[in-house]
């Protein structure tokens, strides 16, 4: 019997044991879909380091893009150019889900791989940088093309493809023509300007050249003319018929997960500007409120998912940080010990638009075009952002002030007593005893309890009355007397009496 309990329990150990073992791969799927933004490049990186730990020799990336951002592109050629030790794939599949293009940033990641497949019905090229202008897309110039093309025909170089081919897809002013020759297809890429023809090409037979792409038009090519010109190593119509020419077992196929899903959703461009919105009428309410409740905390949750966000991106760094927290204590201190709205409230919020717009980019002052495009980006979400929260903010305080709940949250301006008014000439014949009691008894003078610490802000009991107040910067503990000294809009200014 114990023997039998012995070899039990090993088999209940090894069991687990042996059923935890992942199976070994030999290559891995990555998708890169939909727009190539900071997104793609956090996770690219994230799914490169889980393909090489899994000990692949093989990465496929499948490429169904239109394009996207300039510097998320280039950062992503440059990592999977610098994957020596692996042999990167490029594959453009034709699927339902698919819209079987490389486009633009897509072709300068295609390039950046060591082979390129094309499903039948695909296409790859366009590749000029653009940017978006009042009156639409409008070409790159010429400092951010030269860039981008001599990149990409770095790349093409590197990975033994036409380094013509990959000038004329970047460069509208090239033309690019392919002449058939006993030892394959031979591509000249010349310019308007450009006399650097040989006598023996211009002696070669014109039934053998062709105009790939004239002057004046970016080169796009399908997946039978890369095919045909040896650009690519095939035409697969299918992930399995890949695996089929590359020898490879079923792929270790790698997808965004749902927390990859949840940043993706917190990075983009309409959540940030609502979170933004959010933390800054949660700031108001909470500046404008007694101690620290739910608003400071709603406050410090949004903008904390904004700055977490754009951290998992690595766009974040110490000096967004200190610059938004000195924008928000600026606004405290206009708001609590300088009368008006002047240098300190407009420093805060220069500071707190400089740190939010930073957080959004990796550099501080732009210094290329398309650089230059995302400043202007993030510089119209954040302006926009607090432009709509300004008006959002003047709605709440007309009609907020009106609502039971809101009115324990903001300050709202108190009345005069009418005990006050008759005293400062007002007549107040008429009204009986239990109206003047139940009445406000605030006005300047009138004294109070501390009810809750003012630091410097919370509230004091006057007769039957409570009111939120704020003091001129000094702290004051609960239970001390205090005396109304001002009555300002929103603001009940108190000051601690030695009586």
């Amino acid at each position: 019997m114990k023997r039998f309990i012995l070899i039990l329990f090993i088999l209940l150990i090894s069991v687990p044991l042996l059923s935890s073992q992942e199976p070994e791969y030999d290559a891995a799927l990555i998708p890169i879909e939909g727009e190539i933004d900071p997104f793609q490049v956090v996770f690219l990186r994230r799914s490169i380091e889980k393909a090489q730990d899994s000990g692949v020799s093989h990465i496929i990336f499948s490429i169904n893009t239109f394009g996207g951002r300039v510097d998320s592109a280039l950062q992503i050629a440059t990592l999977i150019g610098s994957l020596d030790e692996l042999h990167t794939v490029a594959y453009i599949p034709a699927e339902p889900e698919s819209v079987g293009v490389s486009w633009s940033a897509g072709a300068l990641i295609s390039f950046a791989s060591n082979s390129i497949y094309m499903a039948p019905g695909t296409s790859v090229g366009a590749a000029a940088p653009v940017y978006q202008t009042s009156e639409g897309m409008q070409p790159a110039g010429e400092k951010t093309v030269s860039a981008v093309r001599t990149q990409l025909a770095s790349l093409a170089e590197k990975n033994g493809y036409p380094p013509e081919v990959a000038l004329a897809m970047v460069d509208q002013d090239i033309e690019l023509t392919v002449t058939t020759t006993p030892e394959g297809y031979k591509f000249l890429s010349t310019t308007p300007s450009s006399s650097s023809t040989s006598e023996d090409e211009k002696t070669e037979s014109k039934e053998d050249t062709t105009i790939l792409s004239p002057a004046g038009k970016l080169l796009t090519l399908t997946s039978g003319q890369m095919d045909l010109y040896g650009i690519s190593k095939g035409s697969p119509a299918s992930v399995e018929a890949l695996q089929e020419l590359l020898e490879i077992n079923s792929p270790l196929r790698i997808k965004p997960s749902s927390a990859d899903q949840i940043v993706h959703f917190l990075t983009s461009a309409a959540v940030a500007s609502l979170l933004l919105t959010i933390g800054l009428l949660a700031l108001y309410l909470e500046i404008s409120s007694p101690g620290f409740g739910i608003p400071g905390t709603i406050a410090i949750t949004a903008f904390a998912l904004m700055f977490v966000s754009s951290g998992l991106l690595g766009t974040l760094s110490s000096i967004e940080l200190l610059l938004f927290l000195a924008g928000i204590i600026l606004l405290i201190v206009e708001v609590f010990l300088i009368p008006g709205f002047g240098v300190a409230g407009i420093s805060g919020l220069i500071c707190m638009t400089a740190g939010l717009v930073l957080s959004r980019q990796e550099f501080i002052l732009p210094d290329n075009q398309w650089q230059m495009e995302i400043f202007t980006r993030n510089l119209l979400l954040v302006f926009g952002t607090l432009a709509a929260s300004f008006v959002l903010l003047g709605i709440l305080m007309m009609f907020f002030p009106k609502i039971r709940f809101f009115q324990r949250l903001i300050l709202t301006n108190p009345s005069p007593s009418p005990a006050h008014a008759s005293s400062t000439g007002a007549g107040t014949e008429g009204v009986n005893n239990e109206a003047a009691d139940s009445a406000s008894e605030l006005y300047p003078g009138a004294e109070g309890k501390v009810l809750t610490k003012l630091r410097p802000a919370g509230k004091i009991a006057i007769g039957d009355s409570t009111y939120s107040v704020v003091t001129e910067g000094r702290w004051i503990e609960a239970g001390s007397k205090v005396r109304v000294v001002e009555i300002e809009g929103n603001r009940i200014v108190v000051e601690e009496t030695t009586a």
